[in-house]
């Protein structure tokens, strides 16, 4: 019996040990980050499919900005788009749509403004303050619904599943987001600031060294 007890223990010690060091989320939780391939293969599939504006928008907002799954599922339309029609270049997130609590600015690039901007031509809801994705519930010009963290969270585990893409889920944009723009050269306290983390430890999980940026890298010496 006290040698169950102990085993239990050495046990919870190395998973909080774990913990501790990969910022509360061991390697075998992470999801799957997306190479060029395989997102021009998720692009494909929504192009053939039902509300694809909608989709490409709702994978490329993960994939150039970061936010979380509940933050883009929280975004209204006059978050994102202003009294003109056209893309913000910054996105107010408030306080209470952010894991943290924090209200943060969002940054928005220009590769994201023109892929926003085509959704919105085709986007146009009668009230502003509908959300900014509608979701099955509405429609594309009388929104009545839209998408909330849980529900967003499904969409995009069935999307990479029929896509055929293992390991992928809707932590993978923002996953993939960070890894890119850290092979790019960018210190890790401005991703940490563009993903919205308190502690600098858990961005260093969000990022993942392939074999070739390995290669790169020595090569650099």
């Amino acid at each position: 019996m006290q040698n169950q007890v102990g085993i239990r223990n050495k046990r919870k010690y190395i998973k909080d040990i774990a913990k501790l060091w990969l910022g509360k989320e061991t390697v075998s939780k992470q999801a799957k980050t997306l190479n060029s391939i395989e997102l021009r293969k998720v692009l494909d599939y929504v192009a053939t499919r039902k509300h694809a504006m909608r989709n490409r928008a709702l994978v490329l907002i993960g994939m150039y900005s970061g936010m979380r799954v509940g933050e883009i599922a929280s975004l209204r339309y006059c978050d994102v788009i202003d009294a003109q029609g056209n893309v913000l270049n910054e996105i107010r997130l408030k306080a209470e749509n952010t894991k943290s609590k924090e209200a943060r600015t969002v940054f928005v690039s220009d590769k994201l403004q023109k892929e926003l901007q085509q959704y919105a031509k085709f986007y146009k809801p009668k009230d502003v303050n509908v959300k900014f994705f509608y979701s099955q519930k509405g429609d594309a010009y009388n929104n009545d619904g839209g998408f909330s963290a849980n529900t967003l969270t499904q969409f995009f585990h069935y999307l990479y599943k029929r896509v055929g893409i293992i390991g992928a889920s809707s932590h993978s944009s923002r996953r993939t987001f960070a890894t890119e723009i850290s092979a790019k050269g960018v210190g890790i306290k401005v991703l940490q600031k563009l993903l919205g983390h308190k502690n600098i430890q858990t961005t260093s999980v969000y990022i993942f060294a392939s074999d070739d940026q390995m290669r790169k890298a020595v090569n650099l010496a």
